[in-house]
């Protein structure tokens, strides 16, 4: 595996106003790292913004509950969209929601709900398909997707709809669609005791719904409220989702509290769709560019009352025993992603059972499921001095040829995969906080040879999976869309898509060498958007600069 050069680096200074430039500045080849430095040095932009406040470049760190937008491939959205909508239908909204939320109800909506990404996947098993592929650009909404694809084009196409320039939205080798959805959870606000895995108080503070009226009927269309996306709607409040609610209703098909994993608002087990089908024989996997047990990749299999219980979330993962599960489930037959060298002493979100050390798991359970310990997985982690993709692809080989499973166990500090800026390089500028810029990232040579691509950790889980089984499932997560957008930091946000966009085309070259997509259905979305709005796009597009 080979990363490009580093650019120069940036510095970090104390005060947003006293901020010093990039140190490349007046010769920095990337133009939206320019633009991205310029802004948190300002905290204005007239080509975009975060959040409700046209007037600072943020004003909202978190998500929204814009409508996001789904990409299919090898099944159409017919059965879900338009006169098929629930939100057409106030008894289908009242099994939803458990009651019909406020304003929620269109009978004119085109858009369909998250949890119909669950149903669209049973109905390709049911269709006879044997190879799911269910691909997450996490927090990648409708106007990133469209900053990324222009800053990939070098131009502006289009200004609503499917649009083009990234390889999924140009891919035409199969049945193609493309519709938006609702991902609004049942409610937020819900408390729990993650030592007894309870739910405290049911129903939360703020229920969930989506008001057309105010956020729009496609993700294009003007938002007439500012506040509504982020919960603070003087005319209709509805709470917009985690990460954890929200790929609950993905791979469980139904609504929940934010910060559940696979339990429904009264804390009870639902059953995620990759435990269904590994009781039918199928191989099941999980990759991701972020901690293995962060809220999307845990939701592929294990079941928690908080999204936080790392240590407990990876040993349903992996099959161990854990607080929800004590007598352990049967573990992903691959499981790859980041995590790797982050250690807390104390970690009080994660209940009386964290044992200090790695955050994600301990070194006892990865000692556990190792091979060499007795254990069923083939471990491949970030080893000093070695390149990770020649890690992994021995892990691979080891693992087809002895028929065990795969835990591959990358990252650098933060847990992540390093992050991807918009020229390909892997140097961030600063992102925006408060009241210092929150410090750029800095990689040494050995995080990044020793680091592996999502791309390559999405092959090797194709090739594990597929020699363990001619039906499988996969969940690809590109994670660090939502960190770069919880960052503010356009920079790392449209490199993140290309890293996930660059994924995707090599999987659709791997199904097009293995059999086709006769029998493959591939989902791409996002789990939830955040509230970038692109004023100017044009400014995304690199134009040489000429030194004074």
């Amino acid at each position: 595996m080979h990363f490009p050069p580093l650019r120069c680096l940036p510095l970090v200074a104390v005060l947003v106003l006293a901020i010093p430039s990039h140190p490349c500045m007046g010769q920095v080849p990337d133009a939206i790292a320019r633009l991205q430095e310029q802004a948190v040095r300002t905290n204005q932009a007239d080509w975009g913004h975060w959040g409700p406040n046209p007037d600072s470049y943020s004003s909202w760190k978190n998500h929204s509950n814009r409508l996001i937008p789904i990409y299919t491939f090898g099944i159409d959205l017919k059965s879900v969209s338009g006169e098929n909508s629930v939100y057409r239908d106030g008894v289908a909204l009242e099994n939803l929601y458990g009651r019909v939320p406020e304003k929620t109800l269109n009978p004119e909506a085109e858009y369909f709900d998250q949890t119909d990404v669950y149903r669209l996947q049973t109905a390709a098993l049911a269709a006879g398909k044997k190879r799911i592929i269910l691909f997450v650009f996490d927090g990648m909404d409708w106007d990133t997707t469209r900053a990324a694809a222009i800053a990939k084009q070098g131009k502006v196409t289009y200004e609503h709809g499917r649009g083009n320039g990234l390889s999924f939205q140009d891919y035409r080798g199969t049945t193609t669609d493309f519709g938006f959805f609702v991902t609004s959870p049942h409610n937020d606000g819900t408390t729990v005791n993650v030592d007894k895995q309870t739910v405290k108080s049911i129903g939360g503070t703020v229920p969930g719904g989506y008001d057309p009226a105010l956020c729009g009927t496609a993700p294009w269309d003007p938002i007439t409220d500012a506040d509504y996306p982020i919960g603070k709607s003087k005319q209709t409040k509805h709470a917009f989702t985690d990460s954890a609610s929200s790929a609950t209703s993905m791979t469980s098909g139904i609504k929940t509290y934010n910060g559940a994993i696979n339990v429904d608002p009264l804390g009870r087990e639902v059953l995620p769709i990759a435990r269904t089908l590994q009781d039918k024989d199928f191989a099941v996997g999980v990759v991701t560019s972020v901690p293995v047990s962060h809220a999307t990749p845990a939701c592929a299999y294990a079941s928690n009352v908080h999204r936080s219980d790392y240590q407990d979330l990876t040993r349903d993962l992996v099959g161990l025993p854990s607080s929800y599960h004590p007598g352990g489930l049967s573990g992903l037959d691959v499981l790859i992603g980041g995590g790797w060298g982050t250690d807390k002493e104390k970690d009080g979100s994660q209940g009386e059972n964290f044992v200090p050390g790695n955050r994600y798991i301990t070194n006892d359970d990865l000692a556990e499921i190792d091979v060499a310990n007795g254990g069923r997985y083939v471990v491949a982690q970030r080893t000093a001095g070695m390149p990770g993709g020649e890690v992994l692809k021995n892990a691979v080989a080891s693992v087809i040829s002895g028929g065990e499973r795969l835990f591959g166990y990358f990252g650098v500090q933060g847990g992540h995969l390093p992050f991807r800026t918009a020229d390909g390089n892997y140097d961030p500028v600063i992102s925006f906080d408060t009241p210092a810029p929150e410090p750029a990232e800095v990689y040494s040579e050995a995080d990044l040879r020793e680091n592996v691509q999502l791309s390559e950790m999405a092959i090797a889980a194709l090739d594990v999976l597929d020699a363990r089984s001619d039906q499988w499932w996969l969940m690809i997560e590109c994670g660090d869309v939502d960190w770069a957008n919880h960052s503010n930091n356009i920079d790392n946000s449209i490199g993140a898509v290309h890293s996930g966009d660059d994924a995707f085309a090599d999987v659709v070259t791997w199904i097009e060498q293995h059999g086709g997509w006769d029998e493959t259905v591939l989902i791409l979305t996002a789990d939830h958007g955040h509230y970038f709005q692109l004023e100017r796009p044009e400014a995304l597009i690199a134009r040489p600069k000429t030194n004074p």
